[in-house]
């Protein structure tokens, strides 16, 4: 499969291949992907969904995650995963890049760069990653006037209100904020930063039928719970945000530290992607099949070893 053939790419909308993952029993687990390869990667592994995070896209650009980036950077992470898997794409929409308005553009970029579903939050900027101390909230009204605008300006596009609301408000607040993103026309309620499986069970115990998103991200107030635990507690949807660049970024680190240390690669070549593995992975012949004119490339199998 390639992006290029038109035969090989969805028919349906992305909203609409999103919905349809929602309509299946079990919950739609979404890991991270934070550039074309990890998606391609985690495709490959058997996943049909993927999640694009705010806090890769900043940290895979070297700046923290605070409402910096605009949506033009967004869309082209947007574009390359989505032309790169044809999965369903939940983006992070941070606090929708302003008002209204801004939310209207955001929507309309999203859905033409091949998003399926955005989540916006209630916070204030400068926004914080959500586990993270001393979050400032929107007036629940005016982030309810967002969705509204998002609302308005979709085509297909899936839209899951995030509320920050349970370190300061508790789950009544959340939940009193739920509602009122509900009404405004959000299809999906994402509550961040729940830290205790009680708080889970309650949130959905109080939002019955409502289609929920849970955060699996490491390192922050959840404790680990898998899959079928969080789906065992009332969520259709998981994230996994970071994972993805936490383990590549890891992995670097190692690398860098041996060339410096070694003068060379030769100590980590155990730990890479072969060419072979690399090629397989992006469809390379699948490319070159395509254009005849191209000689079709003979992929060396080992590293070449010094006589």
């Amino acid at each position: 499969m390639t992006y290029l053939v038109a035969d090989d790419l969805p028919a349906a909308p992305a909203g609409e291949r999103f919905r349809a993952l929602l309509a299946r029993p079990g919950i739609v687990q979404l890991p991270g992907a934070h550039n074309g390869q990890a998606g391609l990667q985690a495709k490959r592994a058997g996943f049909e969904g993927l999640y694009l995070s705010g806090a890769a896209m900043t940290a895979s650009m070297g700046i923290p995650d605070l409402g910096m980036i605009t949506v033009d950077e967004v869309c082209f992470f947007i574009r390359q995963i989505a032309r790169a898997t044809a999965l369903p794409l939940l983006v992070d929409g941070d606090t929708g890049y302003g008002e209204a308005l801004n939310v209207m553009h955001m929507v309309r970029s999203f859905e033409d760069a091949g998003a399926a579903a955005v989540h916006i939050e209630d916070q204030l900027l400068p926004k914080k990653c959500g586990h993270l101390n001393d979050k400032k909230l929107a007036d629940p009204h005016d982030m309810a006037a967002k969705i509204a605008a998002a609302r308005k300006a979709r085509r297909h596009l899936y839209i899951i209100a995030r509320t920050d609301a349970a370190a300061s408000e508790g789950i009544d607040g959340t939940i009193a904020r739920a509602k009122l993103f509900l009404d405004a026309g959000a299809d999906a309620i994402f509550p961040e930063a729940l830290n205790t499986a009680e708080m889970f069970k309650d949130v959905a115990a109080r939002l019955p039928g409502v289609p929920l998103l849970a955060n699996m991200t490491e390192f922050g107030r959840t404790p680990f719970f898998t899959a079928s635990e969080f789906e065992a507690m009332g969520y259709k949807m998981v994230i996994w945000p970071v994972s993805s660049l936490r383990v590549a970024n890891k992995a670097q680190e190692k690398l860098y530290a041996a060339i410096k240390r070694d003068g060379g690669t030769q100590g980590m070549v155990d730990f890479m992607q072969t060419r072979s593995e690399l090629y397989a992975t992006i469809g390379y012949h699948d490319y070159e099949a395509l254009d005849a004119t191209i000689v079709t490339t003979i992929i060396p199998q080992a590293m070449p070893q010094r006589s």
